[in-house]
């Protein structure tokens, strides 16, 4: 059903001061998807959209790239400050082996 794969802001923004038109001359909403392949992303349509099929107005709210929520964009962040924690134990265990290595090897030359 329509109603379960956008929901409506009712938000005008830039499409008004850009002053677009949709079919039936009506400047379009701000929606969001709700569907698997596009969730939560942003497009302008029709303000009829869940009630007349006739208009297929349709264009991406952001449609550049680098632009993304923020919360994808806070947790790259944090998977980039995880890997780098990640390497530096990994140095810090092997810095720890060769000492543990030469510790051994030098116990064992004491001893005999």
């Amino acid at each position: 059903m329509a109603s379960e794969s956008s929901r409506s802001s009712r938000s005008r923004g830039s499409a008004q001061k850009r002053g677009i038109l949709c079919g039936h001359g009506e400047r379009p909403v701000l929606q969001v998807f709700g569907t698997k392949e596009n969730p939560g992303r942003r497009f302008w349509g029709c303000v009829y959209y869940e009630v007349n099929d006739e208009c297929q107005f349709f264009r991406w709210a952001n449609p550049e790239v680098g632009s993304e929520d923020p919360h994808v964009a806070r947790l790259k962040r944090k998977i980039i400050a995880l890997k780098a924690d990640v390497k530096a134990s990994v140095w810090k265990l092997k810095v720890a082996w060769v000492f543990g290595m030469v510790g051994w090897v030098g116990c064992v030359c004491c001893w005999l």
